[in-house]
């Protein structure tokens, strides 16, 4: 059997990714002409038709998708293959794709973010900050911070890096919820305060609260206010609009500075836990394997300091 062109694989995935010849062959670097020539040889060889080409555009066939599936896994290993020598002699520069939320970035990496750029100066960082469990593959991320008990696609490499614990909290003496004289001993006597949230799908929202004696309980409520970010959510309940659920790094520094107190300290919520996610472990290019390190390294203490409730 003789040994098969392996660059026409490489330009018949390039050009499906691209979505046409043009804009295939711009991104190669060649000749339109080259590059149609070149899947008109592939088609040739493998004696099938992989694709139909047409003013609109491109769509597979049937074999046409198989056979990318084992395109796109030999570009991939090829890239591997020279990212083995030159890891050990490239600095590491290009463009990392991060994703993470509101409050790990404003908490978090806006103190660790520029620490990083200045260690490697030849590296952008494009982050998405962003409530919701992202698409690694189908975004283009890189590397992805979530806050789950767990992780849900097991296709994905998942990193735990810090417990994060969620706490009740209001203001002590401010707004609506200062007003209210009924008692706060135990989770049914939140029905009668104001209350403030992150968005739910779902549309249900509720505390699922565990005593220090294992007993469960469930608190439905309707919020007043709700919201992606977790900083305008904290903000509102220092002005005591209502009670609130925020991680314990986002409420700790107000109730040291006595704006904001825990609620129910002796009724625990679920504990999330902050994870690194990103897609593979092999093959990863210098820039993202540095911050992947880096986060690995610097966020687990980062997190404990602000985890460190009083």
């Amino acid at each position: 059997m003789a040994i098969p062109d392996l660059t026409n694989y490489l330009i018949f995935a390039r050009v499906v990714a691209a979505g046409s010849v043009s804009a295939g062959a711009r991104e190669l670097n060649m000749p339109k002409s080259t590059v149609s020539r070149r899947l008109t040889e592939l088609e040739e060889q493998q004696g099938v038709r992989l694709l139909h080409r047409s003013t609109r555009g491109l769509k597979l066939t049937d074999i046409g998708q198989a056979f990318l599936v084992h395109c796109e896994t030999m570009v991939a290993a090829a890239e591997a293959a020279q990212q083995v020598t030159q890891m050990v002699q490239e600095t590491p520069r290009g463009d990392i794709h991060v994703s993470s939320p509101y409050a790990i970035s404003q908490s978090m990496l806006v103190n660790l973010l520029p620490e990083f750029m200045s260690l490697y100066p030849e590296v952008r960082i494009n982050l998405m900050v962003t409530n919701r469990p992202v698409n690694l593959i189908d975004e283009g991320i890189d590397v992805a911070l979530r806050v789950r008990p767990f992780i849900e696609d097991s296709s994905l490499i998942a990193r735990p890096l810090a417990d994060a614990p969620g706490t009740l909290y209001r203001s002590p003496n401010r707004g609506d919820v200062a007003k209210i004289t009924k008692p706060l001993r135990h989770p049914l006597d939140l029905v009668n305060f104001p209350h403030l949230s992150l968005h739910y799908t779902s549309g249900r929202y509720r505390y699922d609260m565990t005593s220090q004696h294992g007993e469960k309980l469930t608190v439905s409520f309707r919020p007043r206010l709700i919201t992606d970010d977790m900083i305008v959510l904290r903000e509102a309940a220092i002005d005591g609009l209502g009670i609130v659920s925020l991680p314990s790094y986002l409420g700790k520094q107000a109730v040291e500075d006595g704006l904001l107190e825990r609620v129910l300290p002796d009724w625990s919520l679920p504990m999330g836990i902050m994870h690194m996610v990103y897609p593979y472990r092999r093959g990863l290019l210098p820039a993202v394997r540095v911050f992947i390190d880096f986060l690995a390294e610097r966020l687990p203490a980062t997190a404990q300091r602000s985890l460190n409730t009083i």
